[in-house]
């Protein structure tokens, strides 16, 4: 069966808007266009247009994904199979939220007690497996299973406190890097004041401070993109301009 952009839009609760966007960036294309200048879409753009929109229930980039779906190498079925495990994990994430509001409600009610650790299970089970998604495979390969492991289980044991600590800590080492990037010097007094803050932050998740690790970190942050792209995003060189700041503020880096 064959679409207008409005049919399409309409089977699939798009805006023909955006399928007008795909098309002018290349990423879904219309099979033809009619005599009368109709995009037309036949059963191979409506596969694509899922494959699309199931990446982006994922949270991946249209760029990213125009390069995954049209490599010679890209295999529809796989694709699926991935999806189905990466929802899952997903939903998973979102039951075991559901059923800390759950507990919470009935603790507000009265029906039942609930420690301030349980108050917050869900939402740090969900940072873990975040994590694990985004950046697992490369923090395991550099640091081993039983270091991850022992991070993961020393955050799952975090108190509120902590947990609002580490939290703000976060955001304080991204305003005094900002403010340190604008000076230009990684070994002046707030970019060593932003390591500092990032050495406070890792010993949240950490079992023991090291400056090698440190600085390995550090270096991640430049060789790896995604962690370069999350620094880099406002300013450019930011992720570099860090690495510095640790590597001197760790020793690993004269001044």
């Amino acid at each position: 069966m064959e679409y207008t952009v409005q049919g399409l839009a309409k089977l699939a609760g798009v805006s023909t808007r955006a399928l007008r966007y795909y098309d002018e960036i290349g990423i879904l294309k219309p099979a033809r266009i009619n005599s009368s200048g109709y995009r037309i879409y036949g059963q191979a753009e409506i596969d694509r247009l899922q494959q699309i929109m199931l990446y982006r229930e994922l949270d991946i980039s249209l760029d990213n994904i125009k390069d995954l779906i049209s490599s010679p190498a890209f295999d529809g079925v796989a694709a699926l199979r991935e999806h189905r495990e990466r929802l899952l994990e997903k939903r998973s994430q979102l039951d075991a939220l559901i059923a800390n509001v759950e507990k919470t409600i009935a603790f507000a009610e009265g029906r039942i007690k609930m420690s301030d650790k349980e108050k917050f299970e869900g939402f740090k089970r969900k940072m873990i497996d975040d994590n694990e998604k985004k950046y697992g495979n490369e923090i395991r390969e550099k640091y081993g299973d039983d270091v991850v492991d022992r991070s993961n289980k020393k955050v799952m044991g975090m108190t509120w406190e902590d947990y609002d600590k580490v939290t703000k800590l976060g955001e304080q080492v991204k305003e005094k890097l900002a403010e340190a990037f604008k000076t230009g010097d990684p070994a002046g007094e707030s970019a060593q004041k932003a390591a500092e803050l990032h050495k406070q932050w890792l010993t949240y998740y950490w079992d023991e401070y090291s400056k090698e690790a440190h600085a390995g970190i550090a270096q991640m942050y430049v060789d790896d993109e995604r962690f370069r792209a999350y620094y880099d995003e406002k300013q450019p060189g930011t992720a570099e301009f860090f690495r510095d700041a640790i590597l001197i503020y760790t020793g690993m880096k004269k001044k």
